[in-house]
């Protein structure tokens, strides 16, 4: 089974002898450096380049080209060694491009002898750099370990020799660029663009502004992080032309089509819609695809048709204005028969709108109905089947389901709420009774119980999807009025200890998450993330944070910030219960922390917005079925899979 990274994950390699294979949209330099036991590179004869292609154990190209094998002899490396770092760099000349984020982000696999895919990562996030490193095979305990590194370096080559410890980094970086140089008219070309599979059945809307209202999010199916607004628009085309589908943050440099399942659809019948017929490199992203394919799909569709309606509304206005400016109109019926005319032509225009729409909305409804039975388990509510064969996976899925979007003109075409993982923000599950017209109308005990609740089954999914012991989860409920919601967890076991409760324990845990922040960043800012100590547990982290800022001092609130700033680039999320109008006596204070934080409600409301036409999103919190012990029964094979691991 593939492992599929992302930055700073990790996995076990199976065998020693191994290949490298990177594919990129133009020509890059691939090389790798070898590193001692604290990941220091010694000197340049540590180091494989295009002038010095061939190391104890490491072989890499001779020339830049858009695609490369390395060959990777781990038994064969000097026991010195303990770190292999695969290098990636843009060759220098005129007319080639100077950074990555004007190239396709380039995708490097592990692989055995035999071809077959051991762990992949594709480098997407880049921008102004002009060198990488991008992945490390590194010994740990006797045991070999890739990990997906990604870190972009603008100055180039020259800074990222120099980070790994290189001496006279700037002239060894020269001498390799010379190398490439040489070699550059016999670089591999990169392959053709792939045609399009044909579009999408759809009646796309021109592109149109976001309004900017209220706090735009950001896609609602992010790439790389909850709702943040990092993912740019999709390109702008001339009305009715094609549209570009891809995930602008996940791309390569041929990604596969999707396979051909389904027979192509009559003549002027609309095609037959086919779970995962999306691009990716595996099921699961061809799903994640499909999924933002179907949330444009719907944005577009619906502003076409409010577009409509507001333009056959506007004419109707101008012709009336027009006819009755006119004193003759006022004479007889004349004026009568204009208005009827004029409302005719807007009934006429709206019906014509409302068909096409009602047309991709039956067509969605079937693509959704074909996809949502499909969806591995991060992806699926908590009614799938999928659930009841649940097993601990083995690897970090793509994304997580958090909930469902719709807009008004269909409320039962639901969209997931997919997140990329690991998580990039802390999440904020608002308990306020002014968060929306279904928040006013519940009570306020009730609805601080239904928000403790979204946020138990927001840390289960998390603990599910996860690998066991590689996520754990932390609670802080100060006056201890979170028992009821908190019970699943508790009961389980599944939590990494009791929740906090008192000053004392609101004190212990965040200091404890606090020096696991700081510990983590000096390691990594060391090049020594393999020395950590050994109390400290390498997973993902997060915390729950019920009735905020009950049973916070002042300390308190500044180690929660600091948590929200520094904790998710090393692991450490928040989960925050809150009703913001609690917190004003802390002024601005806590304003950068709210805005940090992804919001979403405990009941229906329509706070989210797109990015594109400014659509007002309905956001549902994932429920389990009434009477279900779903969670119960997810949660206790995860607590025996915890417990499984310790011994």
């Amino acid at each position: 089974m593939t492992a599929e990274l992302v930055r700073g994950q990790n996995h076990t390699l199976p065998q020693t002898r191994l290949e490298i294979r990177v594919s990129a949209g133009s020509p890059v330099v691939a090389g790798a450096t070898l590193g001692d036991e604290r990941g220091t590179v010694r000197g340049a004869e540590w180091i494989a380049h295009p002038g010095s292609h061939r190391l104890p154990g490491l072989e890499v190209s001779r020339q830049a080209a858009a695609d490369h094998r390395l060959a990777v002899d781990l038994d064969a490396l000097p026991d010195a060694v303990h770190r292999v770092t695969v290098l990636l760099a843009l060759p220098v000349g005129a007319g080639r491009p100077v950074r990555f984020g004007a190239v396709a982000a380039p995708f490097v696999a592990v692989t055995g002898l035999d071809g077959t895919e051991i762990a992949t990562f594709t480098l997407t996030g880049l921008d102004t750099e002009s060198a990488v490193s991008a992945l490390e095979l590194y010994r740990r305990q006797g045991v070999w370990k890739v990990r997906a590194v990604g870190q972009g370096y603008a100055s180039g080559l020259a800074e990222m020799l120099a980070d790994q410890g290189v001496a006279e980094a700037a002239e060894l970086a020269d001498s390799i660029q010379r190398a490439v140089a040489s070699g550059l008219a016999r670089s591999v070309a990169p392959p053709p663009p792939r045609a399009p599979e044909g579009e999408r059945v759809r009646h796309p809307a021109g592109p149109a502004p976001s309004t900017g209202a209220g706090q735009p999010p950001g896609p609602p199916v992010p790439a790389s992080g909850p709702l943040g607004g990092s993912a740019p628009p999709p390109p702008a085309t001339a009305p009715g032309g094609p549209i570009d589908y891809a995930h602008p943050r996940r791309q390569t440099s041929a990604p596969p089509p999707p396979p051909p399942t389904a027979p192509p659809a009559a003549p002027g019948q609309p095609a037959q819609p086919v779970a995962g017929d999306a691009t990716g490199w595996s099921m699961d992203e061809r799903l994640y695809n499909q999924v933002w394919d179907m949330f444009q799909d719907l944005a577009r569709a619906v502003a076409a048709y409010r577009s409509a309606v507001d333009f056959a509304e506007s004419r109707m206005d101008q012709e009336l204005d027009r006819a009755l400016s006119d004193p003759r109109s006022r004479i007889g019926g004349t004026g009568d028969r204009v208005r009827e005319e004029a409302r005719a032509k807007r009934d006429e225009l709206t019906a014509r709108a409302r068909e096409a729409l009602d047309r991709d909305l039956a067509q969605l409804a079937a693509e959704s109905a074909v996809v949502e039975p499909a969806l591995p388990a991060s992806y699926a509510g908590w009614d799938n089947p999928v659930w009841h064969g649940y097993r601990v996976p083995m690897e970090i899925p793509m994304a997580l389901r958090i909930g469902d979007l719709h807009l008004p003109e269909r409320t039962d075409l639901r969209i997931p709420l997919l997140v990329r993982l690991p998580l990039e923000r802390g999440i904020w599950v608002d308990s306020g009774r002014t968060a929306s017209e279904a928040a006013a109308a519940t009570d306020g005990d009730q609805l601080r119980g239904l928000a403790m609740e979204t946020a138990v089954a927001l840390a289960a999914r998390l603990l599910a999807v996860y690998p066991a012991n590689e996520f754990s989860v932390h609670v802080i409920d100060p006056a201890g009025s979170a028992a009821a919601p908190l019970a699943p967890l508790v009961n389980s076991g599944a939590l990494a200890g009791p929740p906090a409760v008192g000053a004392a324990g609101v004190s212990a845990v965040l200091a404890h998450l606090t020096r696991r922040v700081d510990l983590v960043q000096m390691a990594l800012r060391a090049g020594a993330a393999d020395s950590l100590p050994p109390d400290l547990d390498p997973g993902e982290q997060l915390l729950i944070v019920n009735d905020f800022p009950h049973g916070f001092d002042d300390r308190a609130v500044t180690q929660l910030r600091y948590l929200a700033d520094e904790g998710p680039s090393v692991g450490v999320h928040l989960l925050m219960v809150a009703d913001r109008e609690d917190a004003r006596a802390y002024g601005p204070v806590l304003d950068p922390l709210w805005r940090s934080l992804l919001r979403i409600t405990p009941v229906a409301d329509d706070h989210l917005a797109d990015p594109w036409v400014g659509h007002a999103w309905t956001y549902e919190p994932l429920r389990a079925p009434q009477g279900s012990r779903v969670l119960e029964q997810v949660l206790a094979l995860v607590a025996a899979a915890r417990r499984a691991g310790y011994r």
